[in-house]
């Protein structure tokens, strides 16, 4: 076990925060509630923090517990506004180490005439483990935190509630090493951090879950680009797809980008896709993969392919209200969403603000409990369910092998003439980078008005008709 234990004075403790996890939602739970004066105690399996060698762990660290860590990454407008307001060392410090940043209006070749809230549309380019050391390099100074790596909880401590009703309280968390008391427990476990299980054990009503699965598979290889060439085509869109499978670039930090596939997990041509010439040659079937492979990028990976994904979303209140007080969830641990749209950082970021705004509320009462679930059932939720509605429709086109008409062409119109029209784009931007839902988005009359007419002027359009066909598909991937 190593102990990262920042030095200096803290100032005024509100509350002890003990965090369970120190991936991007503890690391970044711990450091926010540091900042609001708080201290923290953050609990990690790894034995070690992330470094400033990107290379070297992004692809030879081995982490089994964070299958996604070697996964694309992209973090939207939502979680740069976070880092920049909130943390803005972090977001100075992914810069430094080369993220880059990227505004979606730039699609065009003149950028549209700026709005209020187009500050908002700005993404990072950034892998995953550029996140994870900025944040690092930012706890090991922040007053008031220490990281506990390789010691995981092994159990929680728990009292009878604090009052009447309010169940069994979380007051401090185990480990093989000792017991820690604390004011309020946050679980950045994730989806298999153990806590469903330790709450059983305390006696308590399980959570209240939400699964559904995508039914899709991904297979992704990192490239870099060669050197003197610092950026890829800003054309063609970096996600397309047909009827049965899809293509998405990630452009990332430091010349490195990833280059996606997806298919349905029951698509009989799944297996092919791991061996990489097979995956590079279908890969170049689709527009952006053939513009981005056909700069002579460099492979940094093998295939790296992942499944069985699921929309999950957990709470710890249900019909009789809290079933624990003085523990939250934050991450995965709260709303975990399939990568299509992004989603997933910001959604940690968001979570972790609030708790460290509101630790210094009696964070082991009832009352604190059920104002958390209030707030992500109200915050959260709609984007969770944004993102089932989005997969369901993905799975079934690409089970089915369907272009389907009515809503689903009117849907696929929004998107394709969003590449046009500065307008739709800006709206399709808003929704993208969680600054306005969907419903209130695309409903706008002018939106509405305009993708009619792109439609009408098309009387032949047919939806996600980009890439290869069924049976030009199927040479592909037999090699």
């Amino acid at each position: 076990m190593i102990v990262v234990r920042s030095n200096g004075s803290g100032g005024r403790s509100m509350a002890h925060v003990l965090v369970i996890g120190g991936g991007v939602a503890g690391a970044a739970t711990a450091l926010l509630a540091a900042r609001r004066g708080h201290t923290a105690e953050v609990f990690e399996r790894d034995t070690r923090a992330p470094g400033t060698a990107l290379d070297r762990d992004f692809f030879g660290w081995r982490r089994p517990t964070v299958p996604q860590a070697a996964q694309p990454h992209v973090l939207l407008g939502a979680a740069r506004n976070v880092l920049r307001g909130d943390l803005p060392d972090v977001h100075a410090e992914m810069l430094r180490l080369g993220a880059r940043e990227r505004h979606e209006l730039d699609w065009f070749d003149v950028r549209p005439p700026e709005r209020p809230g187009d500050e908002d549309l700005v993404m990072l380019q950034a892998r995953r483990i550029v996140l994870e050391s900025a944040l690092a390099t930012a706890l090991r100074a922040e007053p008031g935190v220490v990281v506990r790596y390789g010691e995981p909880v092994t159990g929680l401590i728990t009292a009878p509630g604090p009052s009447e009703g309010a169940g069994i309280q979380v007051t401090g968390v185990t480990t093989e090493i000792g017991s820690y008391p604390g004011d309020l427990v946050v679980d950045a476990g994730g989806r298999r951090g153990g806590t469903e299980r330790r709450l059983a054990e305390a006696g308590c009503r399980p959570p209240v879950v939400e699964r559904h699965r995508t039914g899709l598979a991904y297979f992704c290889r990192w490239y870099r680009l060669p050197a003197g060439l610092d950026e890829g085509p800003r054309r063609p869109w970096a996600v397309t797809g047909g009827p049965f499978a899809g293509c998405a670039v990630f452009p990332a930090d430091n010349r490195a980008f990833a280059v996606t596939l997806f298919v349905h997990t029951a698509d009989s041509t799944r297996s092919a896709l791991r061996d990489p010439a097979v995956f590079e040659a279908a890969a170049r079937a689709f527009p952006p993969g053939a513009a981005w492979l056909g700069l002579g990028a460099e492979p940094l990976s093998g295939v790296l392919a992942t499944a069985s994904l699921d929309n999950r979303w957990s709470t710890l209140v249900d019909e009789a209200g809290p079933v624990v007080t003085g523990l939250v969830p934050v991450g995965d641990s709260i709303t975990h969403t399939n990568p299509t749209l992004g989603q997933g950082t910001s959604l940690a970021l968001w979570a972790a603000r609030r708790v460290a705004r509101t630790a210094h509320r009696d964070p082991g009462s009832a009352r604190y409990a059920t104002d958390h679930h209030a707030w992500a059932e109200h915050t959260l939720k709609p984007w969770f369910d944004f993102q089932v509605v989005a997969d369901a429709a993905i799975g079934e086109r690409f089970a089915t092998r369907a272009v389907r008409g009515g809503t689903a062409r009117e849907v696929s119109a929004l998107f394709d003439c969003a590449l046009e029209d500065p307008e739709v784009m800006r709206a399709r931007a808003r929704v993208r980078h969680l600054a306005e839902p969907p419903g209130r988005a695309y409903a706008d009359p002018e939106i509405r008005a305009r993708v009619a007419r792109w439609l009408a002027d098309r009387p032949h359009y047919a939806p996600n008709a980009s890439g290869p066909d069924r049976e030009e598909w199927e040479k592909l991937t037999a090699g």
